[in-house]
């Protein structure tokens, strides 16, 4: 008999895991594996901010244990950042820093829910939010949404879902796994919706630099009233500066909740990773890396845009839904499960994308694909092979 907690045995294993394990049973027949499974930026950081990586790892005071809400340079230059995006002055007592946004998610769902409580998850959802709910024995709700309504969560199916069991909903835009971006004023609904309903609403944005450069903020929020006791805002850092592996992320919460959020992460990590604290606070560094930003969001864009011109042509394959890092494809064989489509494809040609059935109910048609992570030949590629897959 195992001894293991049986909500955690219940939760299947890491996704990305899964894929790894089907991208090294492919023997190379049709070219180069190209690894469309995560959402981990395919360049190295900027040379600014590696060489202040460097400079940061050298200072003995790093190596010890920091404030647990996060060094105190750091918050206040992340939340004169967030000040600036949003038009809104954020205090950096409202900051809490993690290390990355899957902490920030856990800190943030046990600050607010116990055991017997519910979420509310728009579906598809980003399986490491369900995961995390599973594992605590908090309900999550799923909220379907659909190809022709932008897989956006309507406020009419919101307020139906709400009950005195729900704590909070969860909206991820950019959105994983979808890519779909909620506009500014589908967001401000929602959230007046968890205002007047009584729960918190968690959005993830870690994917809000990959947005138009040009354009307004994601929304406005955090000038709206209840902002400072029913918004948590999640960030990651991974991403936009290609850090991943430094386990950086922010959450803007009301100052109350920062205490409790705090409790949390002392149990988990006590503080997160010091040096990416310590080489993003010095001398204007976020400020100054907001061209490498840019650009990045530039090039992603390009690149959704010749993502999208590739499986147009490919006979079968419908993309429905392409943003930020993801790409939201109906794979041609219906009644097959996803999983079964996702693993051939590894392992006979080589191209290694989730299966919707990964990211919540009513997934089994569809495949999610990180068109980002590759370059512009490789997405080229994707489409010679998909031409040329086959089940039978």
């Amino acid at each position: 008999m195992s001894l293991a907690n049986p909500l955690v045995r219940g939760v299947g294993a890491p996704p990305v895991a899964l894929g790894a394990a089907w991208g090294a049973a492919y023997d190379g027949r049709a070219g180069p594996l190209i690894d469309c499974s995560q959402a981990v930026p395919g360049h190295p950081p900027p040379a600014l901010l590696a060489e202040a990586l460097g400079r940061a790892a050298e200072a003995p005071a790093v190596a010890r244990y920091g404030p647990i809400p996060g060094d105190p340079a750091f918050r206040a230059a992340y939340a004169a950042h967030v000040s600036a995006r949003y038009g809104t002055e954020i205090a950096p007592e409202r900051v809490v820093v993690t290390a990355g946004c899957n902490q920030a998610f856990v800190a943030a769902i046990v600050a607010l829910a116990r055991a017997g409580e519910a979420v509310l998850l728009p579906t598809p959802w980003y399986f490491n939010h369900q995961m995390t709910l599973a594992m605590l024995g908090i309900e999550a709700r799923p909220l379907p949404t659909r190809p022709e309504d932008g897989f956006l969560a309507s406020p009419e199916a919101v307020e139906a879902a709400i009950d005195d069991r729900v704590r909070a909903l969860v909206i991820v835009s950019p959105n994983n796994p979808t890519g779909a971006v909620y506009p500014p004023a589908a967001i401000e609904r929602l959230f007046a919706i968890c205002r007047e309903r009584n729960i918190a609403l968690i959005l993830d944005e870690t994917y809000r630099d990959f947005l138009d450069p040009e354009a307004g903020p994601p929304h406005r929020l955090f000038g709206m009233e209840g902002a400072d006791t029913h918004l948590l805002s999640l960030y990651s850092f991974s991403k936009a500066y290609a850090i991943p592996g430094h386990r950086l992320g922010a959450v803007v919460a009301g100052t109350g909740m920062v205490g409790e959020l705090v409790k949390v992460i002392d149990c988990v990590q006590i503080c997160a990773p010091r040096v990416p604290q310590a080489a993003l606070a010095a001398d204007g560094m976020i400020a100054a890396l907001a061209p490498f930003r840019d650009e990045t969001a530039r090039a992603i864009a390009a690149r959704a845009a010749l993502f999208r011109d590739t499986i147009a042509a490919v006979p079968g394959w419908d993309l429905l839904q392409i943003g930020a890092y993801f790409a939201y494809l109906r794979h041609p064989f219906r009644g097959v499960s996803s999983r079964i489509v996702a693993e051939a494809l590894a392992e006979r040609m080589g191209i290694v994308a989730l299966p919707g059935s990964f990211f919540g109910p009513a997934g089994e048609d569809f495949l999610r694909v990180a068109f980002a992570n590759v370059g512009d030949a490789a997405v080229a590629e994707i489409g010679r092979r998909l031409s040329r897959f086959r089940l039978d």
